[in-house]
């Protein structure tokens, strides 16, 4: 059996293009979008996602979720929608999470309906609650995990399991653990999927998505992709390629400095509750301890009763209020005015989020300047309130 490769070894070789012209150290740009069809191996079009460089960042993607292919698109959006139809049609059924990234939760509302689909959400993230909403005509079962923003998380292992015993496909947005912290692949499911703009770009410049699974599964996202058109330019393509050279080194730089800043919130007095799976506190941390190397970048936390949450992050220094997660620098928002501002208050509620939520994606600083900034955001609402 051929030994695989570590994973820095991955993020810095697998996939890479060799500059036979100047030997370059890094992969050459392939910018053209029209490419000879007559006496070549392969026809090339770039929304066939077949480009040199689109061919070789999916070997890239593959190698890192331990999958046998991967299909690069244009947004995370792109690769959940584009997955999700490309195994259900009019009269089927899909089993969903009960707590998703507001965009996914959009997406099943707004147009499942209109193409006949059914869906049903669980009751929690348990594996039993998922067997339950398991209907004849369903076809897909659907987790994020650990969650957007609530860090909860599900039984992957278990979820791939019940799959197959109902020979259901499974899918995971995996991008809150990235590659580097979670492997889902290894536990049996059949789709992992990514909004590549967080940990893989990682610097807060790059939109994109990926899908990786068999083969078999993905000439089926393909069939559907390259009718959607969700492709991705191969310039972004390429800036991807170099982002993911450092992504095993900026994740656990995030892993190390999540953990002590959420340590260091859950001992605040000002703080009334934080959310993050590598606290012992947290309901899911065994599991967590079980399906994860590292606990990830994300925490979310609720200040105490009668602290502004918006004054708070307007009153901070050096971490950013702002969209998105991530980069390398680190950022906090509000996720009833930003990421699940699209799901109705009922739904938010429902999903146990609250307009005091904050969720703060922690980056690659010093963690004692994280701290000195948390501590004097809070001083000042204090004084303020």
């Amino acid at each position: 059996m051929k030994k695989q490769r570590g994973l820095n070894t991955i993020c810095t070789h697998s996939g890479e293009l060799e500059d036979k012209q100047h030997k370059g150290a890094v992969s050459p740009l392939y910018m053209s979008t029209s490419y000879a069809f007559e006496g070549v191996e392969e026809k090339r079009y770039p929304r066939y996602f077949n480009t040199p460089n689109q061919v070789g960042l999916a070997k890239k993607m593959a190698a890192l979720e331990h999958g046998e292919a991967a299909i690069i698109f244009g947004s995370g959006m792109a690769a959940i929608s584009t997955s999700l139809f490309a195994f259900v049609k009019q009269g089927d059924h899909v089993v969903f999470q009960n707590t998703l990234y507001g965009g996914t939760s959009n997406l099943i509302t707004e147009e499942f309906d209109k193409f006949g689909i059914g869906y049903s959400f669980t009751k929690n993230s348990k594996p039993a609650s998922f067997e339950e909403e398991i209907k004849e005509n369903t076809k897909v079962v659907y987790i994020e995990t650990p969650s957007n923003p609530l860090l909860t998380v599900t039984d992957i292992k278990a979820i791939a399991e019940i799959s197959k015993k109902h020979g259901l496909v499974s899918m995971i947005d995996n991008t809150f653990a990235s590659p580097v912290n979670q492997n889902p692949i290894d536990f049996g499911i059949d789709v992992v999927l990514h909004s590549a703009t967080k940990y893989m770009g990682g610097h807060s410049d790059i939109l994109a998505g990926t899908a990786i699974a068999t083969e078999a599964h993905l000439d089926k996202i393909f069939q559907k992709a390259k009718n959607f058109g969700g492709s991705l330019s191969d310039f972004t393509v390429w800036m991807l390629e170099r982002s993911l050279k450092t992504l095993g080194l900026r994740v656990k730089a995030q892993n190390e400095n999540a953990l002590a800043l959420a340590e260091f919130l859950q001992n605040e007095e000002n703080v009334a509750k934080v959310y993050y799976p590598g606290l012992s506190s947290h309901p899911d941390h065994e599991l967590a301890k079980s399906q994860m190397k590292g606990f990830g970048g994300m925490l979310s936390f609720e200040l105490k009763e009668g602290l502004d949450p918006d004054l708070f992050q307007q009153k901070l220094k050096l971490i950013k209020s702002s969209m998105s997660l991530a980069g390398v620098e680190s950022t906090m928002l509000s996720p009833a005015k930003t990421s699940h501002a699209l799901l109705a208050p009922e739904e938010r509620k429902a999903q146990g989020i609250n307009d005091g939520l904050i969720r703060f994606s922690v980056g690659i600083e010093e963690k004692e300047d994280l701290m000195d900034d948390l501590k004097q955001a809070l001083e000042e609402v204090k004084v303020k309130v």
